[in-house]
């Protein structure tokens, strides 16, 4: 990738024989003692995708990237990045990936600028500290000590330590936390230009307008399965759109077709399949008869919406899942 002139490319070298899927996961299951964590996830994640895995606290989907990073083991259940076990093939892997932890472990006395020099004598084929510098936009701060950073510069620090050594795949976990809004835009446009270049990204995140803006695909968890596969839009579209407004005198409401209504005091709520049709319908109902309609919303369903319908356990079913990765 380029950025102001920079060439970011990540890494080529070919491992394992890999094809067009990356990370491939098949029945992963990892118990901490008598407590299973992760309960036969599979997954898969093809070359240049960003997959976005999302999750309530304790759903799984932390101790997964783990598993995946070569952190933890797996207790059973077939799991490879680049071909390779993350675990057994560690020191192969390991120059091919970029990760980026929730949590940072930086001393804080060194700069930044000495900071990144640090790592670089660790890491194979790095970029000059200058370049990933002027990637997360810190060249202006290179001689400040790290502790003297706020949270957000902190972030950005540590996503160019992870993109360091042009990794093939990046794992990100919860990348933009402590950021704000502009900084967090300024992170999506560097994960955006890292995919136009190649890297294969693995997200997990809590703003789910960051998934749904950056992801091709999302999987959501919630205790210790993925229950909902797919793209953001395929998701998304499980869900019904809303209608709401208040009215005082509800008992002449239309029927919309293709619509179920429920009314709470004076707040009316239609949830709707076809969200256009029924919109019309409703305002022209509204205005023949002359009828204000307070507070009017009309809004398609959100990945929020369907995160939070999952974690409040309204589909056992699974009615989310994609057949392409779905077991």
């Amino acid at each position: 990738m380029t950025r102001r002139g920079l060439a970011l490319s990540p890494g080529t070298g070919s491992l394992g024989g890999m094809d067009d899927i990356v990370i491939e996961v098949d029945g992963l299951r990892r118990h901490y003692g008598r407590f299973e964590a992760v309960r036969g996830v599979s997954l898969q994640v093809h070359r240049g995708e960003l997959f976005a895995l999302l999750g309530t606290n304790g759903a799984g989907k932390t101790t997964t990237v783990e598993v995946l990073e070569g952190l933890r083991p797996a207790t059973s259940g077939r799991v490879r990045v680049l071909g390779l076990d993350p675990v057994r093939d560690r020191a192969a892997l390991r120059p091919q990936t970029g990760v980026m932890l929730q949590h940072g472990g930086f001393t804080g006395s060194l700069t930044v600028r000495e900071t990144v020099e640090t790592w670089r004598s660790l890491t194979v084929r790095p970029h000059t500290s200058q370049q990933v510098l002027e990637l997360v936009e810190l060249t202006h701060r290179r001689d400040v000590a790290v502790e003297q950073l706020s949270g957000g510069e902190g972030r950005r620090l540590e996503l160019a330590l992870a993109v360091l050594g042009r990794p093939q795949v990046l794992f990100l976990d919860e990348p933009t936390t402590g950021m704000d809004p502009a900084s967090r835009r300024r992170t999506w446009d560097v994960v955006r230009e890292l995919r136009r270049d190649g890297t294969t990204v693995l997200l997990t995140t809590h703003y789910l307008e960051e998934a749904e803006v950056l992801a091709d695909r999302v999987a959501i968890m919630r205790r210790g399965h993925i229950v909902a596969t797919g793209t953001p839009h395929d998701v998304v579209r499980t869900l019904p759109a809303r209608i709401t407004f208040r009215l005082s005198e509800a008992d002449a409401l239309p029927r919309l077709p293709h619509a179920t209504r429920s009314v709470e005091g004076d707040r009316v709520t239609y949830e709707s399949r076809q969200l256009q049709a029924d919109l019309t319908r409703l305002l022209d109902w509204a205005n023949t008869r002359g009828v204000q309609l307070s507070a009017l919303s009309a809004r398609p369903a959100t990945l929020e919406d369907v995160f939070l319908d999952i974690a409040a356990d309204h589909d056992p079913t699974n009615r989310y899942a994609d057949p392409e990765t779905a077991r």
